[in-house]
């Protein structure tokens, strides 16, 4: 039996422009910056302990390392997400235009 393989055809690659690259890096600092002090003070007014600095580590429990890798993982997306979407709006707001790849068909 000879399996036949589908070709898939790549979008053609869009070239960032240096001043959304630029805005992304300035909100995605500070965001990250804002997340981790979130994230540390949240889980010590919870647990009443500091987060584990390695969830790998062998000293950490289990429920804890899996409670600070999905509390983490849920806040570092959400403040990704909020920094993507804060440069793309000042991007827009400065050049009149969406950034080249984001566009108002996205959603569902």
């Amino acid at each position: 039996m000879i399996a036949t393989v589908a070709k898939t055809t790549k979008a053609p690659k869009v070239k960032t422009p240096l001043l959304y690259k630029a805005l992304g890096l300035g909100m995605a600092v500070p965001t990250g910056i804002v997340v981790k002090k979130a994230a540390d003070a949240a889980w010590l007014k919870v647990r009443g302990y500091p987060p584990p600095k390695n969830p790998a580590a062998p000293g950490v429990s289990w429920p804890d390392a899996l409670a600070w890798a999905a509390a983490s993982g849920v806040l570092y997306s959400s403040g990704r997400l909020v920094a993507a979407r804060g440069a793309a709006a000042a991007y827009q707001k400065i050049t009149g235009q969406l950034p080249p790849g984001v566009n108002t068909d996205s959603a569902a």
